[in-house]
């Protein structure tokens, strides 16, 4: 499984618009409106890095109002939320 994080800065009146259609993705698990200095950031899960680059490179051009994309590829997870789960089998 390929996990990225994408920042995206998109035009200001769309920000909502393109955080909905982001979200409809099957492949972005989620998508935070954020402060700093881009405006949306999507968490990416694929099976390989094909399918991220397909992503990026037919589906979200397509999306009107992105303005620009900073991909990031994660290498480990280092998540609380992720171990918990893991030890809480039969809880």
């Amino acid at each position: 499984m390929v996990t990225s994080i994408i920042l995206m800065n998109v035009e200001r009146a769309l920000v909502n618009e393109v955080a909905e259609q982001l979200a409809d993705r099957t492949e972005i698990s989620e998508v935070y409106s954020v402060s700093g200095s881009c405006d949306l950031v999507a968490i990416v899960r694929v099976p390989r890095n094909d399918d991220l680059a397909r992503l990026v490179t037919e589906h979200l051009t397509q999306i009107g109002g992105i303005i620009r994309t900073e991909t990031m590829l994660a290498f480990r997870a280092y998540s609380r939320h992720d171990l918990e789960e893991m030890f809480a089998i039969g809880a």
